[in-house]
This record gives structure tokens, sequence and C-alpha cells, in this order.
């Protein structure tokens, strides 16, 4: 992850004083907040890309060479039944097999020739299946939406990769976002004149606290204009730093326009620890309206994920666990490509295989089992 370059601002007790004020103390306590909050959530734009890439490069070749091995296995097996050399309890126990490995597949490798197999060998037919099994996954993708982001999936919504679902996502909490800042509590009894004071003073205060950001930009500005440097060097240094101001004033970031003001000398630590508590009392109603917004940001990104990895919404997850979880994916996926190649080449022979076939014995299955595959074998997504 790429850190920043900048120190936390903090501010220190005002020379005639020994320890902060509480002012001082929310100061500093909400610039440690949003610092770690914005290099949480730029490692998590730069992981993005980088897991997304590594998806596409890595995960999913190897997945479509196990789902070829996998297809090769079930077609030799389909070989083997056909065969007189095997018997009525060794022919239950490949069709047994082949139908394993096609609930499988069939999840990946949605093809006429692997359904084929499966309607050969199963009890009821693949589409009849897969249109039940979309039904209930729609349900259920709809019912952890609901629970974990309070989010209404449509009923037309595009499951078919994590990309399309997560943009869906995004874009549904941002358009619930939206709606919940302009609505409005309908049918709300007279206000009091307490209330009526109460949001005068509110208003006045966001007002404020907005003029204290303008007044830091104005004096950047006043500074660093480029257009009346006569340098040509300074002038693109000025120009760089232009766009820096503009960039956090159009986030309304106080940090970062502090920050600034640091970097050029424009002020000092001391100037801010001798900053009235009066001021600071509108710095900290700005920031806590940026951590509040931060926050929220690296919610919706976490929890998109966790959706799409078929999470626990009470789980934790970060950008370094993320990535964890695709490396042990694909060496898993690598695992199995190494003992399926051993299985084609070693049961190549049907002699060897009905010999092995004794020792195989069909596993039990309980209610449970049925119920878990016809939801999670039919989620879209699976390791990712």
């Amino acid at each position: 992850m790429t850190k920043a370059n900048n120190k936390v601002v903090q501010v220190k007790p005002k020379a005639q004083a020994k320890t902060l004020s509480a002012a001082q103390k929310q100061f500093n306590s909400l610039s440690k907040k949003i610092d770690r909050q914005k290099n949480l959530l730029r490692e998590w734009k730069e992981t993005i890309p980088s897991y997304h890439q590594k998806v596409g490069q890595e995960y999913d070749p190897l997945v479509e060479t196990l789902n070829q091995h996998q297809l090769e296995w079930i077609k030799l097996l389909d070989t083997f039944h056909d065969q007189p050399l095997f018997k009525k309890t060794d022919k239950a126990k490949i069709k047994h097999l082949i139908i394993d490995v096609c609930e499988d597949l069939l999840v990946e490798m949605e093809t006429d020739e692997v359904k084929a197999l499966f309607n050969k060998y199963g009890d009821e037919d693949f589409d009849t299946i897969k249109q039940e099994t979309d039904a209930a996954v729609g349900e259920l993708m709809k019912g952890l939406a609901k629970e974990m982001l309070d989010v209404d999936l449509e009923d037309d919504v595009d499951l078919s990769s994590p990309e399309k679902f997560q943009a869906y996502l995004q874009e549904k909490l941002r358009e619930q976002s939206a709606t919940q800042a302009q609505e409005q509590t309908p049918h709300q009894p007279k206000k009091t004149k307490k209330q009526l004071a109460q949001e005068a003073r509110q208003q006045e205060e966001e007002a404020l606290a907005s003029k204290s950001v303008q007044e830091v930009y104005r004096k950047l500005v006043a500074v660093l204009h480029p257009d009346r440097e006569p340098d040509e060097a300074e002038r693109e240094r000025k120009t760089e730093l232009m766009q820096r101001v503009n960039t956090a004033y159009g986030k309304k970031d106080l940090l970062q326009l502090l920050e600034l003001q640091l970097e050029i000398e424009q002020i000092d630590l001391a100037h801010l620890s001798q900053m009235a508590d009066s001021r600071l009392k509108y710095f900290n109603k700005i920031l806590k309206d940026q951590l509040a917004e931060l926050d929220q940001e690296i919610f919706q990104i976490e929890e998109a994920f966790k959706l799409e990895l078929q999470m626990p919404y009470y789980a934790q997850l970060s950008p370094k666990q993320l990535v964890l979880n695709l490396e042990q994916d694909t060496r898993e996926v690598e695992n199995l490509i190494a003992r399926i190649k051993k299985d084609l080449a070693y049961f190549d022979n049907a002699t060897t295989f009905k010999a092995w076939l004794k020792t195989y014995k069909i596993p039990k299955r309980s209610r449970q089992d049925d119920f878990d595959d016809l939801i999670f074998s039919g989620l879209p997504f699976d390791f990712r």
C-alpha cells in the first residue's frame, strides 16, 4: 500500500496550559481516526484492481483447467459404465461419482455436453433443477442483501459474475444514501421555539464550519495561485500545489488543507495550538462529517465483498485478508488439479478402476446435505 507522506496533524497544549483542552483532544482524536480510515480506503482502492487482475489472470485459468480435467474424468467414468466388466453395484457407484462431479462442474461449466451426462445419470432434468435452484438462490441473495446492507434487490439483477453484482450493489447503495439524505419525515408536529432555536444554532454552526474551510482555502489560494508567478519552475510547483488544494477543497478535506498550509509553511503547529477552542469546535464538526463519509465508503466496499464471498455480516474483512483468501483458494484449485491428473493417469485402465471401486462406498446423505447442495452449489460465486 502507498502510504501518505504527510504526518497526522496534531495540536499541542497552549503555551499557558499543561494539558489539552476538550476541543484539542477531540481534534487530535478525529485527526488520527481520519488518517487511519484514509489509509484503509487507499489500501482498498489499490487492492481491488490487483485482486480482480489476479482472479482473471491466475485463478480463473486454473478453474478452467480444473473444469476440463473434471470433464475428462466424467467422460472416462461414462465409458466405464457401459462396459460389461462393471456389474450392477459397480454401475451404481459410477453413477454416483458422475452425478457428484457434474453437480460441481455445472456451476462453472454449463455446457450441453455436461448437461447431457447429468441428465443421462440423474433422476431429474438439469434445466428443471436449475430453474428451481435459480429461484431459491435469488431469494437467498435478496435475503442476504436485505439483512446485511438493507438493500432490496430487483428481480432482474444480474448474478452472472462477482464484478457485475458488486457494481450493482455499489450503485444501489449510492442510490440508497442519496434517497435517505433527501427524505424528510412527513407529518411532523409543529416545532417548538426551543427546537427552532436549536435548528437555527445548528445551521449557524454549519455555516461557520463551512466558512472556516473557505478561509483556509482562500489563504492557500492567495499564496499559491500561479497566474502571477513570473518564475517558470515556481509556477509549475504552485500549479501542482493548487491542484491538490482544489481537490482537497472539493472534498471538504480540512485536514489535507491544513497539511498543505503546514507544507508551504503558511502556518506551523504552534499556530494550531494557539487556535481558539471556539474555532476548533467548527473544525471538529467538519472532521466528524468527513470521518462519517470515510466510514460509510469503507463499509460499502467491505459489505459488498462479504456478500459476494458469502461471508456473514459480522465477519471481519480487510484488503490483506481478501488477497490471502484468494491465494488460499488458488492453492486449493492447484491441489485439486494435481489430484485429478493423478487419478486420470492411474485409473485409465478399467481393471484398475474396478479394483478401486470395490473399496469405495457411496456416502450417506442427510436432508441438510440435499438442502445445502440445492442452495449453495447454485450460488453465482464460489471461492471469490
